[in-house]
């Protein structure tokens, strides 16, 4: 990877503390005892260690000592209560974090970090997709989206669109600002992922004017009103198309097929199996009134030259050819990424992102949703470019333990900074820690 000065926990702290500083205090001066700032800050070490007693044992240590890791790490002046925070996160607007996704990418293309994600024609892969993080059938607030269920009762939940830029060979996703599914005043109509999924396009391409974008996403998306959107946006797609929600298109595919006028590639792995490539350009994605054009791929692999273990398909604007075909399917497959290496990694892997760390009445749900996504941005920044990271990662066989032993140390010493911990877990007889 071509890389500039590699980003440090510092770098992306103080971007954070920058952003935080930025939100407009509207309680009055005099009745402050826990600033926005400290508030942000310290949910994000929470999430940042992955430890909801966190703040807990913080402010044991400060008792003992007058300085905690809140403070030398964070730049935490207070640590305010938990029911504090979440009094305070609750009516801190959500747009107000979001600009902290665009200068984490800021960071990485200015340092050329992400010269190794450009894929198709110097473009960057990001998928879209939606995902629950709360559910209850009793805790509820004014944004929540409502179901009710065959069986008379009615749940409540938070969803909301995810988007990052991905690499098909890479481990590593850098996500954008999420985009919440979200009822609000004075509508009728509940909001849904696809009204939500075309405000995520709009703010992608307000936050990034002149980025080359291939958006991949399932087949919910692949419809003219989102399709026609993406064109508007200057924005290149690889979206699903399944057979059974696109009749009009899989019957042109099939006549093309019996005129034997479609493009076809197989070729055979180690492993014995066929790997096809189909694919027709210049196809109508729909049967209506002005149907965008697109362009048609398909993907199979099959087992004992008849048994499909594998197939999909995609639409996609960029033309299809021989020499492209497999990078296609590759970045449309690449939309697994946004289900598997975020959501999945959010849910299961430790950030807890479905805990009900506190619901509120506003915004606290959502902001805390934002807050582990900032977290886990900084871990995937600091896995690919910190060296020091990278050594002490490299002690431990598993992440689990790793963070474990972080967690560990943090609840009963102090140390001077994020990099005084990590040298500590590298060599705990030569690790600097605070005074």
């Amino acid at each position: 990877m071509t890389t500039g000065k590699p980003l440090k926990f510092s770098n992306l702290r103080k971007t954070v503390s920058k952003r935080a500083d930025e939100i407009v205090e509207k309680r009055q001066t005099g009745k402050i005892k826990y600033s926005l700032h400290d508030s942000c800050l310290s949910a994000l070490a929470m999430m940042f260690f992955q430890d909801p007693s966190m703040l807990e044992f913080q402010r044991r240590l400060e008792e003992a000592s007058q300085l905690n890791n809140l403070q030398t790490m964070f730049n935490v002046t207070t640590i305010p209560k938990d029911n504090q925070m979440r009094t305070i996160l609750d009516n801190v607007p959500p747009e107000k974090l979001y600009p902290v996704f665009s200068d984490f990418f800021e960071l990485l293309q200015r340092g050329n970090h992400l010269n190794d994600y450009l894929f198709l024609e110097d473009g960057y892969i990001i998928p879209i997709d939606g995902t629950q993080y709360f559910r209850s059938e009793s805790v509820n607030c004014p944004s929540c989206l409502v179901k009710k269920h065959r069986n008379g009762t009615t749940s409540y939940s938070h969803q909301a669109i995810g988007a990052a830029v991905v690499h098909p060979d890479k481990p590593q996703v850098f996500p954008l600002a999420p985009e919440p599914i979200k009822n609000t005043d004075g509508t009728k109509k509940q909001d849904c992922e696809i009204n939500a999924g075309k405000r995520i396009l709009q703010r992608i391409r307000t936050d990034h004017p002149n980025l080359k974008i291939v958006i991949t996403a399932d087949d919910l998306y692949s419809k003219k009103p989102f399709v026609e959107l993406l064109k508007k946006l200057k924005m290149s797609f690889i979206l699903v198309a399944k057979p059974t929600d696109h009749t009009i298109l899989f019957e042109q595919v099939l006549q093309k097929d019996e005129q034997d006028e479609a493009d076809v590639i197989e070729w055979k792995d180690k492993k014995g199996l066929t790997h096809r490539y189909e694919w027709i350009n210049g196809l109508r994605l729909n049967g209506g009134t002005s149907p965008p054009e697109i362009n048609f791929l398909e993907y199979s692999i099959i087992k004992d030259q008849d048994k499909i273990t594998y197939t999909n398909s995609w639409v996609t604007d960029i033309e299809v050819n021989a020499d492209n075909v497999n990078k296609l399917v590759k970045a449309g497959r690449a939309k697994w990424k946004i289900e598997n290496e975020n959501f999945n990694t959010l849910k299961n892997q430790g950030y807890h992102a479905e805990h009900n760390f506190g619901h509120g009445e506003k915004n606290l749900s959502f902001n805390f949703f934002i807050i582990i996504l900032i977290a886990f941005s900084m871990h995937q920044i600091i896995e690919l470019m910190d060296p020091l990271f990278k050594k002490a990662r490299a002690k431990f066989s598993a992440r689990k333990e790793f963070w474990n032993q972080l967690r560990c140390m943090i609840r009963i010493i102090i140390f001077r900074n994020w990099e005084s911990l990590l040298q500590f877990i590298i060599s705990p007889s030569t690790g600097i820690r605070a005074p």
